[in-house]
């Protein structure tokens, strides 16, 4: 078999003969991931039935590698991560019983592949959603500590169960019906690029994280009440501590006792070398530019007025926010 990983990124067996292959069909979103694209797609291949890659025209040989694995792949410029998921599950053609979102960095750990195949088969109808339990992995170390792990998310869903909340950032998939359960096993977030990619990616994510929070403040943008009330039905702690505790604090603050509450009150000091940088940089760093880009806005907004700030998305940071679009709606 051709192989097209990068030597650090061991993978599971692309084939494994005799298994049982359930009826789930797994999306990707994917932009210039062939540093990732074969071991996410190795890890689920032997037991759901298909694959979609959803590929915002990538100028590596992402699209050339799923293909090969046996992923039909499918071209679609990108707007944000709920946009171009809830694309996909609209569009196409989904006839396989469950749905499984993966991000490329992600990979499936054998002992969850094992899970869902023996439970799958016998879960009562009520049962629509698997929340799925997420092991972050930085620098090679695992970061246990800090409340990062377990990270739970609705990653799994019976077809047409779920819509994805149309958010720039933080976006969940969102039971319409039925009830989830929580997987034991754990999938795995492990990002190989160096850390000047990923302060790159964490500046694009602030800057979306921005938008929602001022969207909130101005009204830029439609936003879905009936998707946003089931969400915070689903995700009741996390979304009061982010809409009801953390966004009414004052800017910076926040972002400081923040980081003293997970590095030091979460043990987030217990992850090493590898942690004290993840903390700092994700708990710290990050929350501070956010909350910079926040002020910044702000300053913006009373300055120069809404209809300037929208212009200023579309030229500074190319973002357009156009008409938002409302989950479960085809594309016309």
């Amino acid at each position: 078999m051709t192989t097209f990983n990068s030597d650090r990124a061991p993978l599971a067996s692309v084939q494994a003969p005799g298994r049982e292959k359930l009826s789930i069909t797994v999306i990707i979103l994917t932009l210039n991931e062939q540093i990732h694209i074969e071991r996410c797609i190795a890890s689920v291949a032997s037991f759901v039935q298909r694959i979609i890659v959803v590929d915002s025209f990538s100028s590596d040989r992402t699209a050339e590698i799923a293909k090969h694995l046996g992923a039909e792949v499918t071209q679609r410029a990108f707007k944000h991560q709920a946009d171009q998921f809830q694309w996909a599950l609209d569009n196409c053609q989904i006839a396989t019983d469950w749905v499984l979102r993966l991000d490329a960095d992600e990979y499936f750990e054998p002992s969850l592949a094992a899970e869902i195949l023996k439970k799958r088969p016998s879960l009562p109808e009520h049962v629509t959603g698997g929340r799925l339990k997420r092991k972050v992995i930085f620098r090679d170390r695992w970061i246990r500590h800090g409340g990062y792990y377990p990270a739970i998310f609705l990653r799994l869903w019976r077809t047409g169960a779920a819509c994805i909340e149309q958010r720039w950032m933080d976006e969940y998939a969102v039971l319409t019906r039925g009830e989830s359960i929580t997987l034991e096993a754990d999938f795995v977030d492990h990002n190989l690029r160096d850390i000047g990619w990923w302060v790159d990616k964490h500046n694009r994510y602030a800057t979306r994280q921005m938008v929602d929070f001022i969207n909130r403040e101005v009204h830029l943008f439609l936003i879905d009440e009936a998707m946003d009330l089931r969400a915070r039905a689903q995700s009741q702690w996390k979304r009061f501590l982010r809409n009801r505790v953390f966004a009414r604090a004052p800017l910076y603050l926040r972002s400081v006792l923040y980081f003293i509450y997970r590095y030091v009150f979460r043990l987030g000091f217990l992850d090493g070398r590898s942690g004290f940088l993840f903390h700092t940089f994700q708990g710290l760093w990050y929350f501070l530019l956010i909350d910079s880009k926040i002020e910044e806005a702000r300053v913006f907004i009373r300055t120069h007025g809404v209809d300037a700030f929208h212009k200023r998305l579309a030229d500074h940071y190319k973002i357009d926010l156009g008409e938002q679009r409302l989950p479960g709606k085809q594309d016309r």
